[in-house]
Formats: structure tokens, C-alpha cells, sequence
């Protein structure tokens, strides 16, 4: 990584680190930690490879990756042949937005479970009543929550 200090190589990897531990490759992770604490904050292709000392095919695939789960996206500007990406202005409050969708999904699921189930088998539907309930409770709160967030924090909404 050219030109960081140290402290911001190991924020860049401990960002990777952290963001793998949620599912995304650790490049990805990387990407994220580079845009959010770059000057400027967009970056092409060129310089993320050069930034993160990785592959050309690594920060294509990892960017589209990124671009796909909305957390980055990509400008240009004019006169300028090359594509930038950025850090997406909201993408914090879209990924939260999605994780009311997952939310639903599993207690959709939990429900789909409990009626397969008889009624005389309660050590059964007693975990996936507990899938459910403490899913259905989440659903009902993480909508009231994000419009907290969106009202009183001066959350940046995408123009």
C-alpha cells in the first residue's frame, strides 16, 4: 500500500477483517476502507490497485460487488475518460433498509415452520416460535428506528 502511513493500512485491514466477518471478501472490506478515509474520496481503478496493492481483476469484480449491494457507486466527470468510485451517499441507511427485508424473510420463514409442525410437539415449535417472535419483534421495530435515524440524526439522503 503506497503512500499510507501506517495507521491508515491498519484501519484499511481491519475494516477487510470486519466486513468478512459479515460475509463480504475481504477485498471488498478493503475497497470500503480505503473510500471511506480517501482524499479525494473517489478513487479509480488505477489507484485502488495501486492503494491496496491488488489484482486489476480483484478491484473489478470486488467494485461491482460493492456497486451491487449499494455501498458504492460510480461517477465520472467531464473531460475525464476514467470511472471513479465513491462511497454512495446514503448507502448506510439502504443497507439497513435491506436488513428489514432479510428480517421479514427468516420470520416468513419461522411462520412456514411452525405450520408444518404439529401442535403436540412443543420442543419443536419452541425454537422456531423464538426464530419467530424475536424476528416479527425486530420487523416491527427497525422501520420505527431508521426513521429515527432519517428524522433526527441528519442522515445524508441521496439527491
Amino acid at each position: 500500500m503506497e503512500d499510507l502511513h501506517d495507521k491508515q493500512k491498519y484501519f484499511i485491514e481491519e475494516v477487510g477483517l470486519g466486513f468478512e466477518k459479515l460475509g463480504l471478501p475481504r477485498m471488498a472490506g478493503r475497497i470500503l476502507g480505503w473510500l471511506l478515509i480517501a482524499d479525494p474520496p473517489h478513487q479509480c481503478s488505477r489507484e485502488l490497485v495501486e492503494m491496496l496493492s491488488a489484482s486489476k481483476g480483484s478491484i473489478s469484480a470486488m467494485t461491482r460487488l460493492l456497486i451491487q449491494i449499494g455501498l458504492v457507486e460510480r461517477v465520472s466527470f467531464p473531460g475525464d475518460r476514467r470511472d471513479y468510485f465513491r462511497i454512495k451517499l446514503g448507502a448506510w441507511s439502504a443497507v439497513m433498509e435491506q436488513r428489514l427485508a432479510q428480517i421479514s424473510a427468516i420470520r416468513q420463514l419461522a411462520d412456514r415452520g411452525l405450520a408444518l409442525l404439529e401442535d403436540d410437539r412443543p420442543e419443536y415449535s419452541q425454537r422456531l416460535r423464538e426464530m419467530r417472535d424475536l424476528h416479527a419483534f425486530f420487523e416491527q421495530e427497525w422501520p420505527h428506528l431508521l426513521d429515527r435515524w432519517q428524522n433526527n440524526s441528519g442522515a445524508i439522503k441521496d439527491p
